[in-house]
This record gives structure tokens, sequence and C-alpha cells, in this order.
């Protein structure tokens, strides 16, 4: 084999130079950002895992909700007297609950966006006060809130009865509050430009709000509904407080009450019932998103995680 002349081991010698040089890991600005991911799903298993177990244990057959004794739906429906469909107690603090999550829905969601169109569109020097006390039940401790709302309807307001009356008015209260910031942030990002645009092609106010603002706040307004019902289903300081007796008590209320009396995994199967509907009410604004984008799902799920 012949030796390489002059100029070919100068190209070579250029090349090998020219040749990117090998980066160590951590400071490859595209490697793949495994340590975030870490603990991403580090996060994910810590906060599934106990639900995980609890939901495991209402399928136990014993009645230990500590050792594992076998599968089986007894505690759904197979005991004829302490199953979740068999028991009067556990069926209707779960109809409590979804009556409950549905009504605050209804109610505060129109309250809710109406709100933020208003506070958002209003220019005086009191608007900025009155966004402040909007969002004071969001700031406001749960405990302050339940036990000040106790006090106002057994003093101020006792024409309104304890019980579901006043576990309504006071879900619909500290509700409205995560409304307003959600619809608020996407009402921001819109801006004004479409409903003046309408306006100058011959369409009323209301016709404007109705065929372009509405629309275009639907992601804003179906993930508010969607935070409501969930918010609501699960509240338990306030509800404690506003409940009054065993008539209305909710699923996280008769939780509480009964896990030191000695609880059968029952309470897991009506948690775990519980937890299904909050997930439904995700899913059911989810699918409502995909179905109005017609994008597919990676677009709808980006809609109900964005606020904006």
């Amino acid at each position: 084999m012949s030796s390489l002349t002059g100029v070919d081991a100068a190209h070579v010698n250029e090349a090998f130079q020219d040749r990117p040089k090998r980066v160590v890991p951590w400071r490859n600005p595209w490697r793949r950002p495994w340590f975030l991911s870490s603990i991403t799903w580090i996060y994910i298993i810590w906060s599934l895992a106990p639900v995980a177990v609890a939901v495991q244990f209402s399928f136990n057959a014993g009645r230990s909700r500590s050792s594992w004794q076998g599968f089986s739906t007894r505690w759904y429906w197979g005991d004829p007297i302490l199953s979740l469909v068999n028991s009067d107690e556990l069926l209707r603090a779960l109809r409590n609950s979804l009556v409950l999550g549905l009504f605050t829905t209804l109610v505060s969601v129109p309250i809710g966006v109406l709100l933020a169109i208003g506070l958002t569109r209003w220019r005086s020097k009191a608007s900025a006060a009155s966004n402040g006390i909007s969002l004071v039940p969001l700031v406001t401790p749960e405990i302050v809130l339940g036990s000040a709302l106790y006090l106002v309807f057994t003093t101020l307001y006792s024409s309104i009865p304890l019980g579901f009356p006043a576990m309504l008015l006071g879900h619909v209260t500290f509700s409205i509050s995560y409304i307003l910031v959600i619809v608020r942030s996407r009402l921001l990002s819109i801006g004004g430009e479409y409903e003046m645009a309408a306006r100058d092609l011959g369409a009323t106010s209301i016709q404007a709000m109705r065929s372009i603002l509405v629309p275009m706040l639907m992601p804003a307004i179906v993930a508010s509904a969607a935070i409501t019902f969930a918010s609501s289903l699960d509240d338990f300081v306030t509800s404690s407080f506003l409940y009054g007796n065993a008539d209305a008590i909710t699923v996280p209320i008769l939780l509480y009450s009964s896990v030191r009396a000695s609880p059968t995994p029952a309470l897991n199967a009506l948690a775990a019932v519980l937890l299904l509907g909050s997930t439904l009410a995700l899913l059911v604004a989810y699918f409502v998103l995909r179905g109005r984008r017609k994008g597919g799902g990676e677009q709808a799920l980006s809609a109900l995680a964005s606020i904006e």
C-alpha cells in the first residue's frame, strides 16, 4: 500500500480537525431532560400510589383495609347489607355529593362567566379594587371561609337553613373565583378585536357576544365547569360547617366521620365511585373540546390544560 502524499495527509488532518468533538451529556443542550422527567414521574407515582391502594382494597374479599384477602366485588354490590348499593347511608351521601356538584356547576359557571366579562370590560378607578375583592374567596383559607359562612347563615341569613341550600351557596361562593380566573385569562388572550370586527360588520353587541365571544370562550367555560364540579365533589371543610344533619351529608364528610368507627372497604368503594365521578367530569370536558375543535385529542387536551 502506497503511503499518503503530502497533499492527501493535509486533507486528512484538516478533516479530522473539523470533525465535531464529543460533548459530555450534561453539557449537551439538546439532550433529553432525563432529570426533570424522572422528578415528574416520581411525583406522579407518589401522588397516585395512595389512590391506587385505596381503590385496590375496595375490591378486597375481607373486611380488612390493610391486608389483601382476595379479589371480590362484595363491597360494591355483593354484600346484602354492607355493600355500596345496599347501604342507604352510602347511597344518600353519594347522591347528595353528585346533586350538589351538578347544581353548583349550573349556578356558578354562568355567574362566573358574566362576572369575568364584566370585570374585563369595566374601566374605572374602582375596577382594580373590584377585581381584587372578587378573588378574596380564592385566597381565603377554607376553614375561615366555612366558619364565616356558618355564622352568616345562622345569624344574619337565618331564613336559609343549613343543609343543601346553605352548602349550595357556600360552594358557589368559592367556585366563582376559579371560574373568574380561568375565563378572564382566556378573555385577555382573545382581546377585543374580534368583537369590534363583528360590530363593524353590522352585528349588535349581543350578537357579537353570542356568535363570536362565547364560542371562543368555550374551552375556558368547559374547563372551569369541570374544575367546579370536581372541586364541589371533593370539598370537605365548607360542607362540614354547612351540612346541618345526616340527610344532607356528603361523601367527604361521611368518609371523615366513619374512618374511626370500624370502617369497611365499602368506604373505599364509595371513594372510588367519587373518584370516578371526578374523572368522568374531566373526560366529558375533554371530549366536548375535541368535538368542537375537530382536531384530535392533542389539541383538546392542550385546550383543557391551558387557561389562555
